[in-house]
């Protein structure tokens, strides 16, 4: 074993929520020790400023460029990071001088690994002059660049969490924005890829029809119908057919075809077609899971961890069951992966994002 590093994971991701704050200690391979966490809400005017800059970012041809609202929003984002940072060390009674490194995801406003596009809203090199901490940021660019897919990155710190289960193949289930899979096998054998919609669709369709940022529990879903036909039309996109490794971005979906349905009607339709793109994803794996292992938002949702049990074979549990804390485990993966970049260790491989090698990534920024 290595000499454990102490650091901080950062995560919004492609949920437009807030930032997971996490510390971890780890050598960036087997041993990891988890530390406190806590999440922090963005401000309504912030959520309004993000729904606006998805849309700006969509005619970016430069990823640097920062047009209109962009840049604001960034400065904003990278501010409201190093806020977080200092509300979370002061809570949790830890000496910024005792950690060595920040792992900042940063806000996802595009994704398109077909135009080597990936955007994350966050400036590095500033939130490491605020905090005085040293902060590993973009850690998805480089993959992008070298013809990967430069999503899902949490894999390999997936791997290190199944070290600790008893029986394999398992499958851990991100649900977020976008839901991803990583499944492992005996030896570390590792494959992921986005299987499709996780939270966005519900999350727009409740914000556009209930005026509520999500469905709690699923409780409106609960109280409505899947409608097979739109289900079925949802389940028609080619990209169900691509083979691994593949990522998509926030808005590659359409809820098209439950525009006419009831609140209810839309929220179940849109539900399932969650839990059947997970199911679906299975057609891919080289064995089937014995345990389904979920985290993320979704796994609060009861309908759709309902709707998931009834598409697969085995457990679906939620990431608790296993003593983790679901909501925190991508912050944790970015503050693993910031581990692994400063030590030159890979953090993606062919068989998670598709690139030709495994490698590292990440822009290390070093504080003042």
């Amino acid at each position: 074993m290595g000499k454990l590093k102490r650091a901080l994971g950062l995560m919004s991701g492609t949920s437009m929520d807030g930032i997971d704050v996490a510390l971890l200690e780890t050598d960036g391979d087997r041993e990891v020790r988890h530390g406190p966490a806590a999440s922090y809400p963005y401000p309504p005017e912030i959520k309004v400023g993000l729904r606006a800059a998805l849309k700006e970012a969509r005619a970016l041809k430069d990823r640097a460029d920062r047009p209109g609202d962009l840049r604001r929003i960034e400065l904003a984002l990278t501010a409201l990071n190093a806020e977080a940072v200092g509300h979370f060390l002061q809570a949790n009674g830890i000496d910024p001088g005792s950690v060595d490194l920040i792992g900042y995801h940063g806000q996802t406003v595009l994704h398109d690994a077909a135009r080597a596009m990936t955007v994350q809203l966050g400036d590095g090199a500033a939130l490491a002059q605020r905090t005085g901490i040293d902060v590993v940021f973009d850690l998805r660019a480089a993959d992008v660049a070298a013809g990967g897919q430069g999503a899902p990155l949490v894999p390999v710190y997936h791997r290190a969490l199944a070290a600790q289960l008893s029986e394999l193949p398992a499958a851990f289930l991100n649900i977020g924005g976008v839901a991803n899979v990583t499944w492992i096998g005996e030896g570390g054998r590792m494959l992921a890829f986005d299987t499709g919609p996780g939270n966005a669709l519900i999350d727009d369709w409740m914000l556009a029809h209930a005026n509520a940022a999500h469905d709690a529990d699923g409780a409106r879903a609960a109280q409505g119908r899947v409608d097979e036909d739109a289900l079925k039309a949802l389940l028609t996109n080619g990209y169900f057919g691509v083979p691994p490794p593949k990522s998509l971005d926030r808005d590659d979906f359409s809820a098209a075809p439950v525009a006419k349905l009831s609140v209810e009607d839309g929220a179940a339709t849109l539900t399932a077609f969650t839990a059947a793109a997970i199911g679906k994803a299975r057609e891919h794996m080289p064995r089937e899971p014995r345990t389904w292992i979920v985290c993320g938002g979704g796994r609060k949702n009861k309908t759709l961890m309902s709707m998931l049990a009834a598409r697969v074979q085995n457990a679906v549990v939620p990431a608790e069951a296993l003593g983790l804390n679901g909501d925190n485990i991508e912050a944790e993966a970015w503050a693993y992966m910031a581990v692994r970049a400063v030590l030159k260790l890979p953090i993606t491989f062919p068989q998670t994002t598709g690139v030709a090698a495994p490698m590292t990534g990440g822009v290390l920024a070093q504080a003042p």
